[in-house]
Parts: C-alpha cells; sequence; structure tokens
C-alpha cells in the first residue's frame, strides 16, 4: 500500500494546514476534456468565520472543549474552509439536521472547530489531534471526516489549472498552500498576489481556504487558458474585515506557482454524482 507523501509546516493559531497527497486519492480525479470553461459562482451560506478572534465571539475553549485556558485562535483552517464549502451544498434544512446553524457565526465556529478535531483524527500520519494538542490537518483529512459524518458522497481532487477551473463549473473547492506573509495583507478587491514580489516575502506556514469562485476566464489568441488573466476568488476564514468583505482574490498563474506545494480537494453533494 503506497505511503500517503506529507509536508508539515509550522503551526500558527491562524495557519494549520499541512499538505497529504495519497496516491489512492489521487486516483479519483475528473481529468479536464477540453470542455469548455466559464465563469462561475458559489455563495456560502454561513456568514465569514473568524478563527482568530474566538474570545470575543464568546467561544470559550475551557468550557466548550475542556481546555485549561482560554485559546483566542485555532489552526483550525481546514475545519473553517470545509464549513464554508459544507454551506452551499447542504440545503437549510440538511445543515440543520447535521447540527450546522447558517445564521448564527460563533455557532458556525463551533461546529468548524469540530470537525477541525475530526479531521485532526483522521490524519493518520501524526499522532496528536485536537483538543489534546493545536497539530493543524490537511484539504484530505478534513474531506475524510465531511464523508465519514454522511455529508458528501465523495470527494475528488485537481492536479492542474484545467482541472481545478473544470471543477468550479459544477461546485466550490478546497485549497491548501502555502502562505506567505504578502498574502496576509490583501492589495486593491483583495489580490493577495497585488504585490508582484509576493514569492519573496517569507514563507508564514500552511493555510486553507475555500475557492468560491472562478471569476473571470481569460484565454490567448490560440484559444488555450490564460493564467496571467484568469482570476479566482476564495473565502477565508479570518472575519470580514480581511480582504474584501473576508473574501481574497488571485491569480490562476499564481496558483500555478505554487501548484507543487497546493493540493485541491473537491467534496461532491449527492446532487453532483450526475455530473460526474
Amino acid at each position: 500500500m503506497p505511503a500517503p507523501q506529507v509536508t508539515t509546516y509550522e503551526v500558527q493559531p491562524h495557519l494549520g494546514r499541512h499538505q497529504v497527497l495519497d496516491p489512492r486519492s489521487l486516483a479519483h480525479r475528473r481529468l479536464y476534456d477540453g470542455h469548455p470553461l466559464h465563469r462561475a459562482a458559489f455563495e456560502p451560506r454561513i456568514p465569514v468565520l473568524d478563527q482568530r478572534n474566538l474570545i470575543a465571539q464568546g467561544i470559550h475553549t475551557t468550557t466548550a472543549y475542556g481546555l485549561e485556558t482560554d485559546l483566542d485562535a485555532l489552526a483550525s483552517c481546514t475545519g473553517n474552509a470545509a464549513t464554508a464549502l459544507l454551506s452551499t451544498l447542504l440545503t437549510p434544512e440538511r445543515a440543520a439536521a447535521a447540527g450546522l446553524c447558517l445564521t448564527d457565526p460563533a455557532a458556525a465556529e463551533h461546529y468548524a472547530i469540530g470537525l477541525y478535531a475530526d479531521a485532526t483524527a483522521r490524519d493518520r500520519w501524526h499522532d496528536y489531534t485536537w483538543p489534546a494538542q493545536d497539530v493543524g490537518s490537511s484539504g484530505l483529512g478534513v474531506a475524510k471526516a465531511l464523508h465519514d459524518r454522511g455529508l458528501i458522497t465523495n470527494y475528488r481532487h485537481a492536479t492542474t489549472a484545467e482541472e481545478l477551473c473544470a471543477a468550479l463549473q459544477t461546485g466550490p473547492v478546497l485549497m491548501g498552500m502555502p502562505w506567505h506573509t504578502a498574502f496576509t495583507t490583501p492589495g486593491p478587491a483583495g489580490f493577495i498576489d497585488a504585490d508582484t514580489a509576493w514569492a519573496a516575502s517569507p514563507l508564514e506556514g500552511g493555510h486553507e481556504v475555500c475557492i468560491t469562485a472562478l471569476e473571470h476566464v481569460a484565454h490567448t489568441p490560440t484559444g488555450a487558458l490564460n493564467p496571467a488573466r484568469t482570476v479566482l476568488r476564495f473565502v477565508n476564514s479570518w472575519g470580514s474585515s480581511w480582504g474584501e468583505y473576508g473574501s481574497g482574490r488571485m491569480l490562476l498563474s499564481t496558483y500555478l506557482q505554487l501548484r507543487p506545494q497546493i493540493d485541491v480537494v473537491q467534496p461532491l453533494a449527492i446532487r453532483d454524482l450526475d455530473r460526474i
């Protein structure tokens, strides 16, 4: 049985994603077949989540999770990104049945933390889990957690720019990525790569976001995808004051530059089976 390829990043309270590439899981890809790519957008039904200011939200980890000290931030980006994505897949009735409140941001953040705990338990490549330790998790781990909870039917991966854009034709995706210091302060319209020298800024850690839109699709004169002018939009989990009302943008060319350190996972709802 092939072992997963694991790349770990320094865990910080606002950055907790690790890259886990499992060959068995990566085999579940939807190869791009050349069909036209168009703009597409999927809006989360929950408010923008915030993994960095828990106490101000009334989230006390001492009482809720049995810790000795209240933590004001958690490396729960995988759980947060997955919760935002899940809110687009579930009907309000199914969300309520799953315990996900779509209107109360603190309740939704509680849900995201619980999902993060499940993800750490499914990341079998390390020995620790939350809440025993804030160890971070992976996009693969949180996809497994969603599947084990019976909230999605399956998940698939995208490993090329074309596969990523094709996946976004049918729904949002989870993207784990290396996070550079320049990304933390987005430029106009929330572009994290507005500073063309972003790659020279320090690597802070790994982060998980939910890509919610293929906002603009550009092509070269020969009809090929033009990454330098194709735009992705994603929702972050650092509150609504970050970026553009909590969301950021990046060029597809930035994805390509970072691709060796990126993983893209798309959880699938029951209705998506007809699109595979």
